[in-house]
């Protein structure tokens, strides 16, 4: 066996993926998608470089493994990477090789970035690779669906006129609303919940429009959003009938297709019979306050119907909720974990 390596062209994916045959895990559905021609990153495209490992043959090379290195512009502080090898050729220090090409060729990032970043499956040939050249786990992500009813409704005071506590059929419509994907309030919570619970890697400033753009807008499938608040407040003190809404609490936007992961380069999908819905809270709550606002609301949006939620590790109140149901049966996983892995 004569291996040579060599940048990606043109067509190499089609015949990678006679040799590769179907992904062997979710991760790697994802990431072939990102083994594409390398570019320099001045023409729009992020920098990236992608390497082909041939198998010469009487002078004829079949690509038979690929590993990839670039930028993203979410989460700038590492480089994502991907290495795959056919199954007939693996344990012969191809993808070890590729690693050690493509971390070269991190050193010379634009951004000056270097470290790396991965997903893996647990208990995977992929993830046994990325430990044994020194990538550690830095972020565990689930799929869960909640099934109806998991959580008992909470249960919300009335106000009479003055926003004194009263019996009320109208009780809860002054704390949970309907508001629209575009509206700037929930764009401003979503965007700093996001940037909250990603601290181990972090994205940098989002703006309003990238907001928009990775969980609001049309083309996310955003279709609808629910919030909890707080309690209406009065300019004029206790007494006084309240002149302004609640701040939000917490959040839940659904989707009508799954949404888009902005740590992958293509989307996730659903459960079949259960809403995507993305679950998150004010960042600036304590966490006995946020942890029992997402309970309230994941118990109002779960009541009839399904939900499927990503789940991460850093979503400590999401996690207080839901992780009862896990062990109780009332909610599941819809799939394999996922670990981030860096260097």
């Amino acid at each position: 066996m004569a291996i040579e390596y060599r940048e990606w062209r043109d067509g190499d994916d089609l015949a990678l993926l006679e040799i590769w045959g179907d992904p062997e895990t979710f991760q790697a559905g994802q990431f072939r998608g990102a083994l594409t021609v390398s570019s320099a990153g001045t023409d729009g495209t992020p920098w990236r470089r992608c390497i082909v490992a041939e198998d010469v043959v009487d002078g004829v090379g079949i690509p038979v493994a690929a590993g990839v290195v670039y930028e993203a512009s979410l989460h700038p502080e590492r480089l994502w990477t991907y290495i795959e090898v056919a199954r007939d050729h693996r344990r012969a220090g191809i993808g070890a090789t590729l690693l050690t090409m493509l971390r070269r060729e991190a050193e010379q990032s634009p951004s000056g970035v270097s470290r790396l970043r991965a997903k893996v499956q647990p208990d995977t040939p992929g993830a046994a690779f990325a430990g044994a050249f020194g990538l550690a786990p830095i972020q565990r992500s689930r799929l869960v669906v909640v099934e109806p009813g998991a959580l008992k409704l909470p249960v919300f005071p009335g106000k009479d006129d003055a926003g004194r506590p009263a019996n009320d059929e109208n009780a809860g419509s002054d704390v949970v609303m309907e508001l629209a994907t575009g509206s700037v309030e929930l764009t401003d919570v979503v965007g700093r919940y996001y940037s909250a619970i990603h601290s181990w890697d972090s994205p940098g400033v989002l703006s309003v429009g990238q907001v928009q753009k990775l969980f609001l807008d049309d083309l996310t499938g955003a279709h609808g959003a629910i919030v909890l608040r707080a309690e209406p407040e009065s300019a004029f003190g206790a007494g006084v009938a309240p002149t302004r809404k609640g701040r939000i609490r917490a959040f839940a936007v659904s989707y009508a297709e799954a949404a888009q992961d902005p740590l992958a380069p293509e989307g996730s999908s659903p459960a079949a019979a259960a809403t995507d819905v993305f679950v998150g809270h004010d960042p600036a709550l304590q966490p006995e306050d946020a942890a029992a606002a997402v309970r309230d609301l994941l118990a109002l949006i779960a009541y009839q119907h399904p939900v499927m939620l990503e789940l991460d590790d850093s979503m400590t109140a999401l996690r207080a909720a839901v992780e009862p149901l896990l062990e109780s049966g009332k909610a599941r996983l819809a799939g394999a974990e996922t670990l981030i892995v860096s260097d």
